[in-house]
């Protein structure tokens, strides 16, 4: 197996955005702020492809953990057509609300 070769940067960024980035690198579940930049800057400059890894987060697995657990314990779930009828029933609601 090939590992990918890593390189480890110094950045200098302004007090504030580093606060901003702490803040979002907590709220979205990371380990470090510095892991949050990371990913946001490997994810802002990496040739377009498939891969949304940088898409789930810590939070966004913990959710999906949940939505995973409720639906095993039997919570409710939706058929494609039900779904269907009820995105069906938003359009319609915001075409209504939003005339051109």
């Amino acid at each position: 197996m090939r590992y990918p070769i890593m390189h480890e940067v110094t950045i200098t960024i302004p007090d504030d955005a580093y606060a901003a980035a702490n803040n979002r690198a907590q709220q979205e579940g990371f380990d470090s702020t510095e892991v949050f930049l990371s990913n946001l800057l490997i994810s802002s400059i990496a040739p377009e492809s498939d891969n949304y890894d940088h898409l789930f987060t810590p939070e966004v697995i913990a959710d999906l953990d949940g939505i995973s657990a409720t639906i095993k314990a039997g919570g409710k779930t939706y058929s494609m057509e039900e779904v269907r009828e009820h995105f069906s029933r938003k359009r319609t609601e915001w075409l209504a609300s939003h005339p051109s």
